[in-house]
């Protein structure tokens, strides 16, 4: 069985990319499954890049093959802030919490018509210096006016998605899993997987 390493460190993530991938035959491992790794600085401006940097680091210092992935959200009012600086929108030790309430501090005075947002991601695969795939998914949806909801991670309680009426913090995670923006690019990365399982 071959060893698909997912670069990154964040437990959620990782427990949401091994649910949208289970039944191939992989053996699925994380950054936390090994010593001495390269250290990955994401100073990318694109998803892409970010993608592309966390897979190729990780599998020219492995050799194995490696699933590198960037997702953030993009809030039209805030002219598609804070993208690529999700994780640490509100400062670089920052925290769900804290990024959720700089959000709603700059979105206070904007109507509800003018909260859209979306949700983006972009996975990258790798083996070595051997770039296999790179796919994207997208998810579209309104920034609440406060968090609701507990399921999910990041700004998924701020997340309305307006035909349910509900944030992704609401949403049963199985609806979650046929809509989101991670689920979208793994669909599409799974069929690559298929095809090398």
């Amino acid at each position: 069985m071959e060893i698909l390493i997912v670069a990154t460190a964040n437990p959620k993530k990782l427990k949401e990319i091994r649910e949208l991938i289970q039944g191939l035959d992989f053996d699925v491992r994380s950054l936390a499954d090994y010593e001495d790794l390269p250290e990955i600085i994401e100073d990318g401006k694109t998803f892409r890049a970010n993608a592309l940097k966390k897979a190729l680091t990780i599998s020219r210092h492995t050799g194995a093959l490696v699933m590198g992935e960037d997702s953030g959200i993009e809030v039209r009012a805030l002219g598609n802030r804070p993208g690529v600086f999700s994780a640490r929108y509100s400062d670089p030790g920052a925290t769900d919490k804290k990024n959720n309430a700089k959000m709603l501090e700059e979105l206070r005075d904007v109507p509800d018509q003018e909260r859209q947002a979306r949700y983006r991601c972009v996975t990258a695969l790798t083996r070595g210096d051997e770039i296999i795939a790179t796919v994207s998914g997208t998810c579209r949806g309104m920034i609440a006016h406060e968090e609701c909801g507990t399921n999910g991670f990041g700004y998924d309680p701020l997340f309305l998605i307006p035909e349910y009426g509900q944030t992704f913090g609401q949403l049963d995670p199985a609806i979650k899993a046929g809509m989101s923006h991670r689920a979208q690019a793994m669909t599409k990365l799974r069929r690559v997987l298929e095809r090398l399982a």
